[in-house]
């Protein structure tokens, strides 16, 4: 039986000393010479190319793009928007509304929001618009559109202020703008979204959706309080929008966390203790502590509450149907009505869609058993729309938005803290 012999092994240093041997040289040395060699050079690779990694990550960071168009609306969008007949009608230059292919007044058009697609470049600094004249664009789009007596439906200044806002806010994002004009361009847009979901709470889906501006409204506020917090200021109205932002997150845990890790200084001050107030009772579903302090409101912070306002009537209606169940026992609707901050027939609606019985009397007739909960999407913020309105007197949408309303606000309470 053949047997096939194994092959030698050979070790690693017999290995390294025939080599440099096979090559005709003398010794192990010279491949050690020529092993720490080629070390020394994959090093010096290895860091080069760690440098180069290394500036091109710092290139990344530092390449952020900077807009370079003076004008609201980019002169490529402008052009291209008159061919397809994208224009919209407060962008159209006087004198040729009626033509086949209307043109675009540049003093009047505004770029328009347009969604991230693949391929599409979004950094071209001839499409961006610098912070200055985002700026611009803002006051222009509450100046001359929104606060316009001229331009209706409101509807339709809402849609549009909406869409050109969003483009603003995506250029902001692109560019990273930060500072001053970050916040004064965020503060103008949270006090816009709120007013607007005042005026136009129970309007048709298609027209208005408080969902989506709920979005946008979140998103504007939460950038806005982050710029608060890191910037160095000054700030002079962090006050106010400290408050509408609890205001109208009345009952979150996450808003109330945010303003008590406020300072002292600025979490005493008169508005946000209000506003700590108001949220304490809704979380204590106290309301009637809760509509009693709403009294001391201004507009737009009544903007900001109003649509808790309903389930805030919905709990007293609740407490005194258990409070007052009693067959012999008669409230008074007027004194309902009172608490409410509601006209008698607004109160009296209010009480029979929860099942509270009115007499012929003007008497409320309470129990806890026939109190129900009305159908879905009957009952509407604007039925408490009346108490807001009246608070904005002879306020103009510029002056909400500008916060113009705060300065006289300050200024009342300041004098009734003097006397």
């Amino acid at each position: 039986m053949n047997r096939r012999r194994a092959p030698r092994r050979i070790s690693h240093s017999q290995r390294r000393d025939a080599a440099p041997a096979a090559a005709g040289g003398g010794g192990g040395g010279d491949w050690r010479q020529r092993t720490e060699e080629q070390c020394r050079v994959q090093g010096k690779a290895q860091v080069r190319d760690g440098e180069r990694d290394e500036r091109r990550e710092h290139h990344g960071k530092h390449a952020v793009p900077s807009g370079t168009c003076q004008t609201m609306c980019p002169a490529r969008e402008l052009r291209d928007r008159e061919l397809q007949n994208r224009l919209h009608r407060f962008e159209l230059l006087a004198g040729t509304e009626r033509d086949r292919r209307p043109r675009g007044d540049p003093l009047c058009a505004v770029k328009e929001y347009s969604r991230p697609a693949a391929g599409k470049d979004s950094t071209n600094p001839t499409d961006l618009r610098p912070p200055a004249v985002l700026l611009k664009t803002v006051f222009y789009l509450i100046d001359d559109i929104a606060a316009s007596p001229h331009l209706r439906p409101w509807t339709e200044v809402y849609s549009f202020a909406f869409d050109r806002l969003r483009g603003v806010k995506q250029d902001m994002i692109i560019q990273r703008v930060s500072g001053l004009t970050c916040v004064a361009i965020l503060e103008r847009a949270v006090r816009f979204l709120i007013y607007a979901s005042f005026r136009l709470c129970g309007e048709p889906l298609r027209i208005y959706d408080p969902r989506i501006n709920d979005t946008h409204l979140q998103e504007n506020l939460s950038w806005l309080l982050d710029c608060y917090a890191t910037g160095t200021g000054p700030h002079p109205n962090q006050e106010e929008l400290q408050a509408l932002g609890l205001l109208y997150n009345l009952g979150s845990a996450r808003a109330a966390q945010h303003v008590m890790e406020l300072p002292e200084r600025l979490r005493s001050s008169p508005a946000i203790a209000l506003a700590l107030s108001i949220n304490r009772a809704f979380l204590e579903r106290n309301p009637v502590r809760l509509l009693r302090l709403a009294r001391r409101l201004n507009f737009l912070q009544s903007c900001a509450l109003h649509r808790h306002l309903v389930t805030c009537g919905r709990d007293l209606l609740l407490i005194y149907s258990h409070g007052y169940s009693s067959r012999n026992c008669r409230f008074p609707l007027d004194r309902l009505a009172g608490l409410l901050s509601l006209d008698e027939a607004l109160a009296a609606r209010l009480c029979r869609a929860y099942g509270v019985v009115v007499n012929q009397d003007d008497k409320l007739v309470f129990s806890k058993a026939a109190f129900t909960e009305p159908e879905q999407g009957k009952l509407h913020c604007r039925l408490y729309h009346n108490v807001v309105a009246e608070k904005q007197r002879d306020l103009s949408v510029g002056n909400i938005i500008h916060n113009c309303a705060w300065d006289k606000y300050k200024k009342s309470k300041s004098s009734l803290h003097v006397e």
